[in-house]
């Protein structure tokens, strides 16, 4: 009997069972089962075969996609796989990819992944609990600075198997964590050895993914090849993905010279970002003919954030009522109906386009949040909807320049022989900077109405590299800025808005925000136990940043407006939340040879 009561003892001691799993969502549970042979955005059938081209902006000078230094080329995250493999139709789910399962601890406390036996590095070589752990501990000390980020709350990482490692945390209530952890790149030990993880490198890196560099042409192009004999190509999560033998990518100096390649037959596919092209460029003969296919493709992503982005470090926007002043200087509706034939929506959220974006005035529930702060916050956001400027697209927009002048003279800023000045007479003057000269179309409407202002603001566009450096050291004024958004924000929400990075090089804490209301909402942003609460502290979220006017909003499209040389197979089914061209389409070999052969007669 006492052998009994003692066994009884040590079970209800016991934590609650820790179940090992193929796959794991934020919240509720994985749409697809164990025994789920591929996504439904994906043909398990699609035919292996043929080369896609695309292309890439400015240049490039290393290979390494994980690190501050440099600028990575197009398509570097091919090389590499993850622990687990996220879905396209779901909010926030995972996989098993390198790992085959994994197990959560009942209170959150640890996650451990089981390897494949069978995964390989692309030399062959066995993927190792230690390689796991050394690309953990390399990415947090020596990688992108948002990886220590990212990885802040891992407390210890550890081999508990021949093909099992363990990452314990110190924050149990971080219900990403274990999410987080399976979207680990896997790096090779053996092949860091001796290297300098943090220089800028053009020697191909050693991987484990389903494409190898085979050609590096600096600054002017770059190809992957698939390797056929991968060895995780028939795992559910890779069934009918990573299709082409091989991808390239052409490097161009502007938008405008890369369509001009895209016509010409360069390149196969375009994602089309310039509503200027897409209203009025595309009606070449190659798309009369039906020879290239335009197509816009719905999706149901947060379009997140784009806007003119002050730089909270500079002494001239540290006062909200000339950020929110500039704002009515910005004529959306005039430049939208001229500058993009009426293709846009104005932004008013952070998480636009979803359930995330904050409607109307605070809810029971999002009060019980934000009443702590109600000292620390605008006292309109609890009493008015946010809402930004409107005009009627004429071009006069007078009214709105009259509340911009109150503003600024409430902030101390006159008016004097047409410039504005401070109190001790200095003028009123920034730079917007960027590396996209398709913007400049955007910029000099919104530079004259400054110029209406008083104030001397001019628009410079800089090379890919040098505009890089300056975002990575905090070395602007204004830019052009976005910040994107998931379905589940999380913990790269700290790299965005926590006070904590508004003084780290190289996070996307761009704006410097350095405020206490918010790092407390991100706090309570991790930790929400339910779709429901993240969903309630990112509407709370949304309104304290918006109230700040730390950005003048651009616009946002609720589809992905594409064009390609109709070559290619698509899935019946698209996903929900990306576009899935470079993996989940192929090439269909009739439809190819049609297109050589009217591209060969035209040459």
């Amino acid at each position: 009997m006492r052998i009994l009561w003692i066994a009884l003892f040590l079970v209800l001691s016991l934590p609650a069972y820790a179940q090992e799993s193929n796959g794991i969502a934020l919240h509720g549970s994985p749409k697809y089962p164990a025994n789920f042979t591929h996504f439904d955005y994906t043909n398990p059938d699609a035919p292996k075969g043929g080369e896609l081209r695309l292309s890439g902006l400015g240049t490039y000078d290393t290979l390494n996609p994980y690190t501050l230094k440099g600028v990575s080329a197009e398509g570097a995250g091919a090389v590499f796989e993850t622990l687990m493999a996220g879905s396209l139709d779901e909010p926030f789910s995972q996989y098993g990819w390198v790992a085959q399962s994994v197990t959560i601890a009942p209170d959150r406390s640890w996650v451990a992944y089981k390897l494949r036996p069978e995964a390989r590095f692309q030399d062959g070589s066995p993927i190792t609990p230690e390689d796991v752990i050394f690309s953990y501990e390399t990415l947090r000390d020596k990688g992108h600075p948002f990886y220590r980020s990212y990885y802040k709350d891992v407390v210890k990482a550890e081999k508990i198997g021949p093909h099992e490692v363990k990452f314990t945390f110190h924050d149990t209530t971080n219900t990403e964590l274990p999410l987080i952890m399976g979207q680990l790149p896997i790096l090779s030990q053996k092949f860091w050895q001796g290297k300098d993880f943090g220089a800028t490198t053009l020697e191909p890196i050693l991987g484990s993914g389903p494409y190898k560099i085979s050609d590096v042409q600096q600054g002017r192009s770059i190809t992957y090849t698939r390797i056929k004999d991968w060895w995780a190509k028939d795992l559910p999560v890779n069934r009918g993905r990573f299709n082409f033998d091989s991808i390239r990518y052409d490097y161009y100096r502007d938008a405008t010279v890369a369509l001009e390649g895209f016509f010409a037959g360069r390149y196969d596919f375009r994602l089309e970002n310039i509503a200027k092209h897409w209203a009025l460029d595309y009606n070449t003969p190659a798309i009369q003919q039906g020879l290239i296919k335009k197509q816009e493709i719905k999706n149901e992503l947060p379009a997140g954030m784009q806007g003119f982005i002050f730089n909270m470090r500079r002494d001239l926007f540290k006062d909200r009522r000339v950020r929110e002043a500039l704002g009515y200087a910005f004529d959306f509706e005039w430049s939208d109906k001229n500058v993009a034939y009426g293709a846009y929506k104005r932004t008013t959220s952070y998480f636009q386009n979803s359930e995330l974006a904050a409607h109307g005035l605070p809810s029971a529930d999002e009060l019980k949040l934000l009443e702590p702060y109600r000292s620390k916050v605008p006292e309109e956001l609890f009493t008015q909807e946010f809402k930004l400027p409107t005009t009627d697209a004429s071009g006069d927009n007078r009214d709105n320049m009259k509340k911009a002048i109150e503003l600024l003279k409430d902030a101390g800023w006159t008016l004097k022989n047409g410039k504005l000045v401070n109190a001790e007479g200095k003028p009123f003057a920034f730079e917007i900077i960027d590396a996209e000269p398709m913007f400049e179309r955007w910029v000099q409407p919104f530079l004259r109405n400054l110029e209406r202002l008083g104030i001397q603001a001019t628009f410079r566009i800089v090379d890919t590299s040098q505009f890089q450096n300056r975002m990575d050291n905090f070395d602007f004024d204004m830019t052009i800025g976005v910040f994107g958004q998931s379905l589940s924000p999380g913990n790269e929400q700290f790299d965005y808005w926590a006070s904590n990075k508004a003084d780290v090089k190289g996070s996307r804490n761009l704006i410097g925000v350095h405020d206490p209301v918010v790092d407390g909402l991100l706090e309570k942003l991790v930790h929400a136990n339910s779709r429901e609460d993240l969903v309630t502290v990112c509407h709370a979220l949304d309104r304290v940043l918006s109230w700040q006017y730390y950005v003048i909003p651009h616009w946002y499209i609720g589809s992905f407006r594409v064009a390609y040389w109709d070559q290619f197979g698509q899935p019946a089914i698209a996903p929900k939340y990306g576009l899935d061209v470079t993996d989940a389409w192929w090439i269909d070999p009739a439809k190819a040879q049609k297109i050589m052969d009217v591209q060969r007669r035209n040459r």
